[in-house]
């Protein structure tokens, strides 16, 4: 039979399949996860990811699904917005302290740290924040990105290698920070703020090139810091911000519209379920340091107070509220959540 029988009598039947296989991928699509966590880290980031993809399945009856890449097998901690605004991944943990210069707004709790607010409390006023001002996913719109999921991290102490029990302890110690308000909240106490990324910290206490470093009950866990510092003081930090889920703006906009509503929803009931998992893991490991030899310890509250007002915070407070100002945001009002009674 000649080449062009062969083509015209088979030629209907393979545009067909064609049209088949391209109405299946349009229908079922698997959106890439990109975290620098590990899927055995044991702690709430982790569990609840694996929740947050599951969920999105389920919600969208297996219409579409969520691979997460893990353990930094794409991008590492600081690579992750740039790799989702190229598109490499459709989804990923951006964790907003380390770009501030980016997203200026969307770090209003960074740069008010410490605060006294609590993990739920802040996760909700982030939400609504967003629900009154656009400003806040403009700003990340400038970089091809969407934030959808919120992740207030934990009511965050200091993991010491040494007991810090009062304010005359911190003078001279070796403090892990990050951002722009710690450094000088440490430097006001008399400490030495080292700027590190949270999974350098381990080798560093190890070392002793740290002394402390902020984290959360479950982070020090999840990060193993229990096995290179025994002392967890409560260092009035209060509630840290914080990762956000962030989509690419170009996956996102080729969603169709209901896909979108159940991602825009399930960020928002992500955040109720991370603090839920984390109050319970927080519990359990608490329980579990008194027979490891893990000491808790207290720290008073006036101390860091008066750090706060000191003419260092102040300042880097100040910036951002001038800076947002000239977003159109009225930034001076928001801030009076983060205010110490």
């Amino acid at each position: 039979m000649e080449i062009s029988k062969i083509a015209t009598r088979w030629l209907p039947a393979l545009m067909g399949l064609a049209g088949m296989v391209a109405a299946s991928t349009a229908s079922a699509e698997t959106l890439k996860y990109l975290t620098w966590k590990a899927k055995s880290a044991g702690e709430a980031h982790a569990a609840s990811l694996q929740w947050f993809a599951d969920e999105f399945e389920k919600r969208t009856g297996g219409k579409h699904k969520i691979e997460i890449f893990w353990g930094g097998s794409v991008a590492g901690i600081r690579a992750v917005p740039e790799a989702l605004e190229s598109g490499v991944g459709d989804l990923g943990d951006v964790v907003a302290p380390y770009f501030q210069d980016q997203f200026l707004l969307n770090n209003i709790v960074s740069f008010h740290m410490p605060q006294p607010k609590n993990e739920r409390e802040l996760g909700k006023k982030m939400m609504e924040w967003y629900d009154q001002y656009p400003q806040f996913d403009a700003e990340m719109a400038k970089y091809n990105l969407k934030n959808i999921g919120w992740r207030p991290l934990e009511d965050y102490g200091l993991m010491c290698t040494k007991p810090i029990k009062s304010a005359e302890d911190m003078k001279g110690l070796r403090v892990r920070t990050y951002g722009s308000a710690l450094p000088r909240l440490f430097e006001a106490m008399g400490a030495t703020p080292v700027s590190m990324a949270t999974p350098e910290t381990y080798e560093a206490l190890q070392r002793g090139i740290l002394d402390c470093t902020p984290i959360g009950v479950t982070l020090a866990r999840g990060y193993r810091f229990e096995e290179v510092a025994k002392y967890f003081v409560k260092f009035p930090l209060g509630a840290n911000w914080g990762h956000f889920i962030t989509v690419n703006l170009d996956t996102y906009n080729n969603l169709d519209e209901e896909t979108r509503k159940i991602l825009f929803q399930l960020g928002r009931d992500y955040m109720d379920h991370f603090v839920d998992v984390l109050y319970k893991m927080t519990d359990d490991i608490k329980g579990e340091w008194k027979s490891k030899g893990i000491e808790v310890l207290p720290f008073q509250a006036a101390p860091v107070a008066k750090a706060v007002q000191s003419e260092g915070v102040q300042s880097i407070r100040k910036q951002f509220v001038d800076r947002a100002t000239a977003q159109g945001v009225p930034a001076a009002e928001l801030v009076k959540f983060f205010a110490f009674d």
